[in-house]
């Protein structure tokens, strides 16, 4: 029968349930078994296309098309393969499916109500997702932290499927111990204690613990935590910081979490393969040693060499500067597309976040953008910030600086383009300027309606689509292949209208949507790397099978690494 795995937090949010999570799942899937993964959100929201970067970071897009949470990137990157809609779900999905099927006379004229109807609806959920994947396990993650109303009704559905069938559930509970004392490690249980308390009021009660703390957990805390919970000995898995979010599985194991978790559901491990894994890992941690300039000297190398091994990429946006602080997860798979690119490439990635509106502000500034070896424009809504940019862009064009741009960020590139190479001054996209005489950028026309009206949910084009690319360009040297597919989440596009132009003044148009003749990726020739994609190339990257355009832009920006 098939078995379910429940991730729930305690303490605080953010605490890491959907790495856990992810690990669980890597874990599982190592020692033999299919596994699918899924997310509950304890939002109204439908999904996750209308909400806030900076307030709930990134919006993770499936081949599918749905909007999700980013939680569903990490399950994509550790288990190494594609999800979709059945795999994300949100309380306001579960209560627009039950009112739809009300309305259609679905539940025969009975009376609905919240309990047990909506529990019932996740159960069926899960187990949809479990029957399209044909999976052994299915591991879900319950966003939010017990103790919370807005979650209730997903840990009902546990409840429920504890009582149906118990030696099939397990569940998880990823839980914060603060660090009190001088040197901050002293781990305070308290809070995991009361988290578990706050479990059993629902009826439930943890069959694993998993404490995230600051430093591993010590024997002594680990036997308090059995003990006040009533958590069976060796089931409470020490969770300290790493330096890779790609070691936690490893980590995970060194406490056997994956041998216990299977056998609480009557599991055996089937044939374990963690080559593949644990040779990535080995390669992060190689790259990530310090360089010691004394052990340098002696052996030879100069203190320039020292940085041989890294390769220095600005990210230039806005969605992470709020004061100095950087929200990092506002643009969390182009940092892992990033990194998976740099360790294929034997390089360590150094990030460093490149404010668009502070070139707005002062012109010299752009002068920085010379100390990086490639320069990456990301995606994203809304006239802020995109002067900047379109700086950013021109200074990279002109200073033959490895460039990658991704959906706005070929937009971008295309007005300034049309601008300073064209010579068509006032090159705009109408979602900045509406009123522009020369939108080489303009929305989509099935989506003019959609925006009169205000239907702003899951109305972009979304999901994957096919492109056509042209031999002898970068990106076929990347990809290797003509025919590719990939992610979108827009509404504008290049106007086809100046295509032409375009393309008599240099512009490379390297690869072409077929059903509808709609620019995908452009590129410059003359260029070290300038190629920008209509698509989201960082969505579909993995740690064991990076980005081909990642990779090789990284390639190429380590070149310029070693010749500066």
């Amino acid at each position: 029968m098939t078995k379910y795995i429940f991730v729930a937090g305690g303490v605080m949010s953010g605490v890491g349930k959907g790495i856990a999570a992810s690990s669980i799942g890597n874990i599982l899937q190592s020692s033999g078994y299919k596994v699918t993964a899924l997310k509950i959100d304890p939002y109204v929201n439908v999904d996750a296309g209308t909400m806030n970067p900076t307030e709930h970071g990134e919006v993770f897009v499936l081949d599918d098309g749905t909007e999700c949470d980013q939680d569903m990137g990490n399950y994509e990157r550790f288990l190494n393969r594609s999800f979709s809609r059945i795999n994300y779900m949100t309380t306001g999905s579960v209560y627009l499916s039950v009112i739809q099927k009300e309305r259609a006379m679905g539940y025969g004229g009975k009376q609905v109500e919240v309990v047990p109807r909506i529990p019932l609806e996740v159960i069926d959920r899960i187990n949809s997702a479990i029957k399209k994947d044909k999976a052994d396990i299915a591991v879900v993650e319950i966003g939010g932290t017990v103790g919370e109303y807005e979650n209730i009704l997903f840990l009902e559905a546990v409840r429920m499927l504890k009582i149906k069938t118990p030696q099939n559930v397990a569940l998880v509970l990823v839980s914060f111990l603060p660090a009190l004392g001088a040197g901050g490690d002293e781990l305070k249980t308290k809070p995991t204690q009361h988290a578990v308390r706050s479990l059993n009021a629902v009826g439930l009660h943890p069959d694993m613990v998993l404490a995230r703390a600051a430093v591993p957990l010590d024997k002594k805390r680990k036997e308090k935590i059995e003990f006040m919970c009533s958590i069976p000995r060796g089931y409470v898995i020490s969770a300290p910081n790493v330096s890779s979010i790609y070691d936690v599985p490893i980590n995970f194991e060194k406490d056997k979490l994956g041998e216990k978790l299977l056998s609480r559901l009557g599991l055996k491990v089937k044939n374990k393969n963690t080559r593949e894994w644990r040779k990535l890992v080995g390669v992060i941690k190689n790259l990530e040693k310090p360089v010691h300039p004394v052990k340098s000297r002696k052996a030879g190398i100069s203190p320039k060499a020292k940085s041989f091994n890294r390769v220095k990429i600005g990210i230039v946006g806005k969605y992470f500067a709020t004061g100095n602080f950087v929200l990092e997860d506002s643009y969390i798979s182009v940092i892992e597309a990033v990194k998976h690119a740099s360790w294929a490439n034997k390089r360590a990635p150094e990030i460093t976040w490149l404010s668009a509106e502070q070139y707005e502000k002062s012109s010299d500034r752009i002068n920085e953008l010379k100390n990086y070896d490639g320069i990456i424009v990301p995606g994203g809504f809304g006239s802020r910030g995109v002067e900047g940019k379109i700086k950013a862009i021109e200074f990279c064009r002109k200073q033959k600086i490895p460039y990658l741009g991704l959906c706005l960020g070929l937009q971008l590139a295309v007005i300034e383009f049309a601008r300073n190479v064209c010579k068509i001054r006032d090159a705009s996209s109408r979602e900045f300027n509406p009123k522009t005489a020369s939108p080489v950028i303009d929305v989509m026309p099935e989506q003019k309606a959609l925006l009169s009206e205000k239907k702003y949910g899951a109305t972009m084009r979304l999901g994957s689509y096919k492109c056509l690319i042209k031999k002898g360009t970068k990106s076929y040297v990347a990809y290797k292949n003509t025919v590719i597919s990939e992610r979108h989440r827009h509404r504008y596009e290049i106007n086809n209208d100046f295509r032409d132009e375009l393309e008599k003044n240099g512009l490379v148009v390297a690869g072409v949507n077929p059903e509808r003749d709609l620019v995908e990726i452009i590129e410059l020739k003359n260029h070290p790397f300038f190629v920008a994609s209509q698509f989201h190339p960082e969505f579909k990257s993995r740690p064991l099978n990076p980005h081909p355009l990642f990779r090789e832009f990284i390639r190429v920006a380590a070149k310029r690494n070693v010749q500066r």
